[in-house]
């Protein structure tokens, strides 16, 4: 098992999937790519029509995190709001998740594993914190209850 994701351009950026409200009926639009600069591009349109509003994509990974306390991404956002998502188990309904905000350049973000909480379709579960030994799915997105164009920019994931 590996302790980060990084993007090279030989990688198939297939083996990230977007996902948008158009499961529910929504119209929000987004796409992923990974350029020539090594760089995961996450992009898009988020809408709110037909009770719409996020756009997201993930990745299923191997990363194990036993010996580690913190997941530190590389990234340049547009000023706003993300969330990072993490599961332990991809056939777990719920994410663990970590909002934190962009500021237009290039920044590494610092989030606690173990402050990561439990929700699922935007409540907030039961559940502890996330305190697993592996996360087996790794994801980002984007809901900020504002129809908005958006782009994140991914240079690497690492747990430190």
């Amino acid at each position: 098992m590996k302790n980060n994701i990084n993007f090279i351009h030989t990688t198939d950026s297939k083996e990230w999937h977007t996902i948008t409200d158009a499961v529910m009926g929504g119209v929000s639009k987004s796409n992923f790519k990974i350029t020539t600069d090594n760089l995961g591009v996450f992009s898009g349109y988020v809408s709110l029509e037909n009770n719409g509003g996020f756009a997201m994509v993930k990745h299923c990974t191997s990363l194990h995190c036993k010996n580690y306390s913190t997941i530190c991404i590389t990234l340049k956002g547009d000023g706003k709001v993300y969330q990072i998502r993490i599961k332990e188990n991809t056939a777990t309904k719920h994410w663990f998740i970590a909002p934190f905000t962009t500021n237009g350049d290039w920044q590494t973000i610092e989030i606690k594993l173990n402050n990561m909480y439990a929700m699922f379709r935007g409540n907030k579960v039961d559940i502890p914190n996330f305190n697993a030994e592996n996360i087996n799915e790794i994801a980002f997105l984007i809901g900020n209850k504002t129809a908005e164009d958006f782009k994140l920019e991914l240079k690497s994931i690492a747990l430190k």
